[in-house]
């Protein structure tokens, strides 16, 4: 990051003249005014190996000079050098043409002075660019740290919104007989999905903080029926279906473009593909992508994974199941993507294990 000098006299000044009478009356002028850091080059040619090198704060620049002139020094400078690592160049020239001022400005001096120069107008002339030219600095540095200290925030926040969103999830979980890190693997499973589908980077990352929230409405459900340890009835069923309902109920009339897919994901990913799932027995791609996406993540992990009801069942046999319900519950675009991605998969369920 840039540092603000000590002091405008410490900073390095570039003297480019091919007259050295000329670069020592310049040299003399600034030492009066305590500039002490000067490098002085008679040869133009010099200056591609010097700006290598060395960084300067200010450039004195003749014009008329041997094999490269003033004009070619400027055109090397605009080349060689970033837009924030140009020093500010004054020309200083016995040249007083306008059409010579012109052109030197136009190729991205920032001064022109003529010889012979006035002493007090040279000093306050290279006062002036450089105290400019740092204060550019400076606040280029304080922008950097503004910039560095806002992304930080802002990898809190999304941190801390996302840890929130999982607790939120694992709270509905807590209820149930689902496991701690169910939400965590049909988040990142989702997410997977999406991106083997093509999606862009927006929706991937919305699906993977959105779908822990996918069964947030079991918090309305009553414990008598989340907690049996046996079969449901089919009244007892249809109770346990109402979570899609409660969990949109409770996500639905958001603004941001989160709550609506976690809204979207919590009222359809019980919907199957050949339109006999619930709430609506919505079929097709008419169920939005992001159900689509998380029922094979859901039913994945839940078929995959050890409840106190049921063993887990093998990838091979998870996996059978879900390639035989292409077409019926699952949409059998999102079901290729997820085989393609099955590796990927396997390694979440081995790292997120309960």
């Amino acid at each position: 990051m840039e540092t603000e000098i000590k002091s405008f006299t410490d900073s390095s000044i570039l003297v480019v003249d091919d007259n050295q009478t000329n670069i020592d009356v310049i040299e003399a002028t600034l030492e009066t005014a305590d500039y002490n850091n000067m490098t002085a080059i008679t040869e133009p040619m010099e200056l591609m190996t010097l700006l290598t090198e060395k960084s300067f704060d200010l450039v004195l620049l003749d014009i008329n000079m041997p094999v490269m002139d003033g004009f070619a020094v400027l055109t090397l400078i605009q080349q060689m050098l970033e837009p924030k690592q140009r020093p500010p160049v004054i020309m200083l020239t016995a040249q007083a043409d306008e059409d010579s001022r012109v052109q030197a400005l136009e190729g991205g001096a920032s001064d022109y002075i003529t010889k012979p120069f006035n002493r007090i107008e040279l000093l306050k002339r290279v006062g002036i660019h450089l105290e400019n030219y740092h204060a550019k600095r400076l606040l280029r540095a304080e922008n950097q740290q503004l910039d560095q200290t806002v992304r930080e925030r802002n990898e809190q926040l999304e941190k801390a919104k996302l840890e929130m969103i999982y607790r939120l999830g694992r709270a509905s979980e807590e209820r149930d007989n689902e496991t701690g890190n169910h939400v965590k693997r049909v988040s990142l499973i989702s997410e997977l999905v999406a991106e083997a589908l093509g999606q862009d980077e927006e929706f991937c990352q919305l699906i993977k903080v959105a779908s822990p929230m996918h069964d947030v409405g079991k918090i309305g459900v009553s414990d008598t029926i989340l907690l049996k340890p046996g079969k449901l009835t089919d009244e007892e069923f249809s109770l346990m279906q109402d979570h899609v309902k409660i969990g949109a109920k409770i996500l639905a009339d958001g603004d941001s473009p989160l709550l609506q897919m976690a809204y979207q994901i919590a009222l359809t990913h019980h919907e199957k593909f050949n339109g006999k799932g619930y709430p609506h027995g919505t079929k097709g791609e008419n169920i939005p992508l992001c159900g689509r996406i998380v029922a094979i993540a859901d039913v994945f992990d839940a078929l995959t994974s050890k409840r106190p009801y049921k063993e887990a069942w093998p990838t091979e046999k998870a996996v059978a199941l879900i390639e035989r319900e292409k077409g019926e519950h699952f949409d059998p675009q999102v079901v290729q993507a997820f085989l393609n991605v099955l590796p990927k998969v396997q390694s979440i369920a081995s790292q997120y294990q309960d």
